[in-house]
């Protein structure tokens, strides 16, 4: 057990799951955290309804690397310094200013919240050097039940076993296939591998992402399945590197995102500068 497990099997996650949730982001699964979330956004695109909206903002279009940029940013920002913090508020208002400005269905704002829940505890137990613990997962519910509601979200899940329920009842009955979630899912689909590889090897990686997605989501995105010898290269690549980490030492320190350098940032950023904002007048 790392120093950081055991850092966390000694918090109360009723009332500590703010810092669960930063010590299993930053430190104990800082890269399967990063994925899984976006992972969990990009499923969100295969519902037309969402990525619609995404599409007429124009957004994702022109700014592809800036809109997923902020969207990363202003969610550390929330989980690296806390709900009640003055970064965590101000980032928090953003986020509620720009969905104020939209017509969003309570359903579909549920929705992304539960892929929130559920994403990374499904990567983590698949993927990760081990799976989470029920305290690790009652912490991700209740840091998420607390953001949805300063979000206003309605009729939010108690327990983790209602998110995965409703998660997965929402995906059955609105995912199907739009042009827009073609458009909004294949822009971030290369703009990730773009963060691996060269742009000129970005369609030879693309085959890669879809093996990461379920026959449903790939229906809905309008992506083609991938040879069945790419989907044993990845899973075992992933399967692999568990096993490695296993065997390492602990990371030393967290591992922000708020710190990282970004080509859309290269001077550094203002919470109060993210997002989308509404045109003026004139």
């Amino acid at each position: 057990m790392s120093r950081w497990a055991r850092e966390i099997a000694a918090l109360d996650p009723a009332t500590e799951y703010e810092r669960i949730g930063f010590l299993l982001s930053t430190c104990e699964f800082a890269w399967d955290t990063e994925k899984a979330l976006e992972f969990a956004l990009f499923r969100t695109y295969a519902v037309p309804s969402i990525s619609g909206l995404l599409s007429r903002t124009g957004e994702f279009r022109d700014r592809t690397r800036k809109r997923y940029d902020d969207t990363e940013l202003l969610l550390s920002e929330i989980a690296e310094n806390g709900q009640e913090s003055a970064r965590g508020q101000a980032a928090l208002a953003r986020i509620n200013d720009m969905h104020g400005r939209y017509r969003i269905a309570n359903a579909d704002m549920l929705y992304v919240l539960s892929t929130f829940v559920v994403e990374p505890r499904r990567w983590i137990d698949r993927f990760g050097k081990r799976p989470l613990t029920a305290a690790e997962v009652e912490a991700g519910v209740r840091h998420y039940r607390a953001l949805g509601a300063r979000m206003g979200i309605a009729d939010i899940p108690e327990t983790y076993e209602a998110f995965d329920a409703f998660n997965r009842d929402y995906e059955a009955r609105h995912f199907a296939y739009a042009d827009t979630n073609a458009e909004i899912g294949g822009l971030t689909r290369d703009l990730l591998l773009s963060f691996y590889l060269p742009r000129w090897l970005v369609p030879l990686g693309r085959p890669a992402v879809h093996a990461m997605c379920d026959a449903p989501l790939r229906r809905a995105m309008g992506f083609a399945d991938p040879p069945r010898w790419v989907a044993r290269v990845v899973f075992g690549g992933l399967r692999a590197r568990a096993l490695v980490l296993r065997a390492l030492p602990a990371r030393r320190r967290p591992r922000r995102i708020t710190e990282r350098r970004r080509p859309t940032y290269p001077g550094g950023y203002t919470i109060e500068t993210l997002g989308t904002f509404k045109a003026p007048r004139g």
